[in-house]
């Protein structure tokens, strides 16, 4: 999905990274989609001199390399959507949520990680069926989400530049302030990843965004337009631009229910969703015909039971102790 330069999720404040999300293409999405009729589907979908390639071909060889990975997918997707219920006016809000966070960097970072839009969304409807799963026994106070409200009213627009060390960073401040350009600078010097694409450009964000907190601190405490000192944080040192500020409209009760959202995320255990996940697909009651694809689902199974196992022993070595 989206990083940040502290390698958390923009665009999902205080929100824990679920661990089942998949980043998949929309190639592998397309794999069920060829199969809507039959696995011996022989409707020609190419022609040429050398031999035609019909759906079943297709299907045939996407199964051999991402079959596994693609039934996974969809088995998850079709036990959750069973017990959660995501519509599209949520997927489309989210997917807008995003686009609003990334901004113009939106489509360079989904086509990075393979993605379409069309696929991203139905990645998008995946996160949102795990996050009401994750969420669902979770409670917050009204005390809490006001708490976090007041963190959302004010955000900056801002970039970066991080670098490993504080005298690089004194460098780089000296390059800005004669003139270079941001962009360029951060691709020459950021050991951010992202910088090669976004020049350093973290978007809009508040104080309650998935951020290093001495970041948030740094940033939040420039004016506009300002060239930063060395800021440093668990990441490194970060020259910082605040290229605009604004203040949220949203009253509190418009914002209640994300807020109330992003506060239970925060506080879910992450770590229940694999075992979770694994007993619905046992009460499911899967059958798979398809010979290849039988075990498709063991190590997603073998790895949840080993979870289950870990968090036992887990247990047991706190109550002895």
């Amino acid at each position: 999905m989206f990083y940040n330069c502290n390698n958390k999720k923009l665009g999902e404040n205080s929100i824990k990274k679920t661990v089942l999300t998949f980043t998949l293409a929309a190639s592998v999405l397309a794999l069920g989609a060829c199969n809507n009729d039959s696995a011996t589907n022989d409707e020609v979908i190419a022609t040429s001199k050398v031999g035609d390639i019909t759906q079943n071909d297709l299907y045939e060889e996407m199964k051999a390399s991402i079959g596994d990975q693609a039934f996974q997918f969809l088995m998850i997707k079709k036990v959750l959507s069973g017990k959660y219920k995501v519509t599209e006016d949520e997927v489309n809000a989210q997917l807008e949520a995003d686009k609003k966070q990334l901004g113009d960097n939106f489509e360079t970072v989904i086509a990075q990680q393979g993605d379409t839009e069309s696929s991203y969304k139905k990645s998008l409807e995946l996160k949102l069926m795990q996050e009401k799963a994750l969420v669902e026994d979770v409670e917050v106070t009204d005390d809490e989400i006001k708490a976090e409200y007041e963190k959302t009213k004010n955000e900056i627009q801002a970039r970066h530049i991080v670098v490993k060390d504080e005298e690089t960073a004194k460098k780089v401040k000296a390059e800005l302030e004669s003139g270079k350009d941001f962009a360029k600078v951060a691709k020459e010097y950021s050991i951010e990843q992202a910088a090669q694409t976004t020049g350093g450009d973290l978007g809009w964000f508040n104080k309650a965004t998935n951020m290093d907190q001495q970041f948030l601190e740094g940033a939040f405490a420039l004016k506009k337009n300002v060239i930063s000192d060395p800021i440093q944080s668990s990441f490194g040192y970060h020259i910082i631009e605040v290229t605009d500020k604004r203040e949220i409209k949203e009253s509190y009760e418009d914002k209640k229910a994300e807020l109330e959202k992003q506060l239970k995320l925060a506080k879910a255990d992450t770590s229940t969703l694999l075992t979770k996940v694994a007993k619905m697909m046992k009460d499911a009651d899967i059958k798979i015909k398809d010979e290849d694809l039988k075990t498709a689902l063991d190590k997603f199974l073998a790895s949840a039971e080993t979870d289950t196992t870990t968090e036992d022993a887990d247990t047991s070595t706190e109550e002895s102790k």
